[in-house]
């Protein structure tokens, strides 16, 4: 009886728990379906993939309202069948987007968990999207990259594959799919691209055009050849391990060259329209910019924009026997650092220099251009002031496990003893190598930074020669640094778009004045205003009413850089108003020859873009800051006049750092008999034979005998 009374009571306890595992998976169920419900809920209806809809066209505009680039995403637009594409197209799209297209139901699992595993583990969406995915995202659903939408897509993505054949799919696909601006559908490309029909593409080719639907803007042949040859390649090279062609073919296609067939008709501006596109696609998504009616206000101004350009080409075609084929412009505004112009190369449509290529945002050497940048760290932190003493001498320092380092001055000159006004502003080599040496790369790397130098990055891989142009930069960036000095101190960073009006006729973006951060005192900054538009200081080197003036505005500074091996020539000058940075080189880095700044190259183009910018300006003075004051010191020690007096000069300190002490030039002086080099400075001792000289001690701690009967000798490395 004992044993039936337990086995009932096993049993209905059997049932109860049964009852509530049966009850809490229905509850389950019965979630999940509402979830997916509610998801559901808006789908749209994956039959739309065999219609066609007309999307609208984007516009881009400069700040005054003229047209710059029309996108009409369909406006070339044409359905092929599949056996229009030839075999090589679909074989590089299968072997770059989906090589088991024809084996799965519409996912490929090996990507679905890497997928799963970049969202639960790295918390980043990503997927490992098939050409039925990819259809239906671009054709049914948004960009966004939510757990709502991959949802949404998997279920289009099963009623598609029920829906539709693969033949069927790879044709949508083929049609559906952007590959770059107006360009959808492989016919648009073929058209856009090579100026062929689809059916006519060669293997290199469909190769090129296969790889763009990875990311249009960024692999484009027209605003980045480089990545679109190297997306290229990638594509042929999975073709290869296929074996969907064979080593020959994959060698031969690799060869080929590529000659592509863009349209300029229509289109002004190009290298800053696809500045402007690029960003827009990456805050938008493709499809919104090329089907979303967006009407874009840019900051360019049209007329500064054909101005510079004209400037560079007619100055550019005077260059050939100096080896240069082309030269880059960027305008900006500092106040607000909205780009007025963009010229990324003389000519656009120029194929012997690749002139699609955008030098602007190209790393290239800056060469002395960069050396205010230095000064300012060393003017900021008290180190030296504006009539601080170099001796510009042949000079070598000491390098760790290396041949030490000797910099000289372009073209062998040196100058002496010099204050650091009269160093920087006739850009010579020794005083900017010894000032980086006082600042310490640590410093200067990280005031470059702040000030929106973005390429320089771990201060143990550079060397002294930084301050002469070892590292690369882009003119983006200089114009950043250079408009902080314009802006008395206030970094602004760069700006390209006012407006964003979608078709509806609503500002989905506009530009609002956010004042930049003060990385340089107002102190600093004004000592480089005065400084580099000081035509007196600079005149030793470039001599008086050079091309760095602009008549009539005393105020405009600037600053020029060679690369000691004559491979990148800049000029970069600044008013209140306006930053201009101008380079010539060639994209090829090869070297020029007989560039000299201030004269050639680079400084003609800017000078003439500057008097246009300013001829019906106001002359405007720079604002000498409260904490300013100016007095009158020594020439040859940059110090207080001692009683005695001295030859002298006016200049202008920070309150701060202010020259409290006179010294003279009579020293007690210990001399290397053998040299004629100074030993040291100090008191007369008994067993030492001091002499008495006119020396002074510069800011790197060199002593300089002005009166010693021998020229200190070059050192040897």
């Amino acid at each position: 009886m004992s044993g039936m009374k337990n086995k009932k009571k096993t049993k209905k306890v059997w049932k109860f728990k049964f009852g509530w595992i049966v009850k809490f998976l229905l509850v389950l169920f019965l979630i999940g379906l509402g979830v997916l419900v509610y998801i559901a809920r808006d789908i749209p209806n994956p039959r739309k993939l065999s219609t066609f809809e007309y999307p609208e066209s984007s516009q881009i505009f400069d700040r005054n309202g003229k047209l710059l680039y029309e996108i009409y995403a369909d406006q070339n637009r044409v359905s092929v069948k599949l056996d229009q594409v030839p075999e090589s197209l679909k074989m590089a799209t299968l072997a770059t987007e989906d090589a088991n297209f024809y084996r799965h139901w519409g996912f490929d699992m090996r990507g679905i968990m890497r997928g799963l595993y970049m969202t639960v583990f790295k918390k980043r969406l990503q997927g490992g999207s098939t050409l039925t995915q990819q259809l239906v995202k671009n054709a049914l659903l948004t960009q966004e990259r939510t757990i709502e939408r991959k949802i949404r897509e998997a279920i289009l993505t099963v009623a598609t594959e029920v829906l539709y054949s693969k033949d069927q799919i790879l044709e949508m696909y083929f049609n559906q799919t952007p590959y770059g601006g107006t360009l959808w559908g492989v016919e648009a490309a073929a058209k856009g691209i090579f100026d062929k029909h689809v059916k006519d593409l060669s293997l290199a080719e469909s190769a090129l055009i296969a790889g763009l639907p990875g990311s249009p803007s960024r692999y484009s042949p027209f605003a980045h050849p480089d990545a679109a040859k190297a997306r290229q390649e990638l594509v042929l090279r999975r073709m290869l391990e296929q074996k969907w062609i064979n080593e020959e073919q994959f060698k031969k296609a690799r060869m080929e060259k590529l000659n592509y067939a863009f349209d300029s008709e229509g289109i002004r501006a190009p290298h800053f329209v696809f500045y402007i596109k690029e960003q827009l696609v990456e805050k938008y998504g493709n499809k919104k910019v090329s089907e979303g009616g967006l009407k874009v206000t840019t900051t360019l101004d049209l007329d500064i924009q054909n101005y510079a350009q004209t400037a560079v080409a007619s100055e550019i075609a005077k260059l050939t026997k100096y080896r240069v084929s082309n030269g880059a412009v960027v305008i900006t505004e500092p106040k607000t650092g909205q780009i007025l112009a963009m010229v990324g190369s003389k000519d656009y449509m120029s194929e012997d220099i690749d002139g699609k290529y955008n030098v602007t945002t190209a790393m290239r050497q800056p060469g002395s251009s960069i050396k205010p940048l230095n000064y300012a760290v060393g003017l900021e932190t008290g180190k030296v002031t504006a009539a601080s003493i170099f001796n510009d001498g042949p000079v070598c320092f000491p390098q760790v496990n290396q041949k030490a380092y000797c910099p000289t001055n372009y073209g062998y000159h040196y100058y002496g003893v010099q204050t650091l006004r009269n160093s920087l502003a006739s850009s010579l080599n020794i005083p900017a190598v010894k000032m980086l040496k006082l600042n310490g790369l640590e410093a200067f790397v990280a005031s470059a930074s702040a000030m929106g130098i973005s390429t320089f990055k771990d201060p143990s891989q550079y060397g002294l020669s930084l301050t002469l142009g070892g590292g690369e930069v882009m003119m983006t960036d200089m114009a950043t640094a250079f408009g902080v000095f314009a802006n008395s101190g206030v970094r602004q960073d760069l700006s390209s778009i006012l407006k964003v009006i979608d078709r509806n006729g609503e500002t989905i973006d506009s530009y609002k004045y956010v004042p930049g951060e003060r990385v340089l005192s107002r102190e600093t900054s004004y000592l480089i205003q005065s400084i580099l538009s000081d035509d007196g200081a600079r005149s030793m080197v470039f001599g008086r009413g050079s091309m760095l003036n602009i008549k009539g505005h005393p105020e405009v500074a600037v600053k020029t850089g060679t690369t000691n091996d004559l491979r990148d020539n800049w000029t970069i000058g600044f008013s209140p108003d306006y930053v201009t940075v101008v380079w010539v080189g060639n994209n090829d880095n090869s070297k020029m020859s007989g560039i000299a700044s201030g004269t050639t190259g680079a400084s003609p183009i800017w000078h003439n873009i500057m008097t246009e910018l300013m001829k019906d300006l106001p002359v405007k003075k720079w604002t000498l800051p409260a904490e300013m004051v100016g007095i009158n010191v020594c020439n040859l020690t940059g110090f207080l006049p001692p009683e005695g007096g001295c030859d002298s000069h006016f200049e202008y300190f920070n309150k701060k750092y202010v020259p409290n002490k006179r010294v003279g030039l009579r020293q007690n002086v210990l001399i290397d008999k053998d040299t004629s080099n100074i030993v040291k400075f100090g008191e007369e001792k008994t067993n030492v034979e001091w002499q008495d000289h006119m020396a002074i001690e510069d800011v790197s701690g060199e002593f300089v005998c002005l009166d010693c009967p021998a020229v200190n000798p070059t050192p040897t490395p």
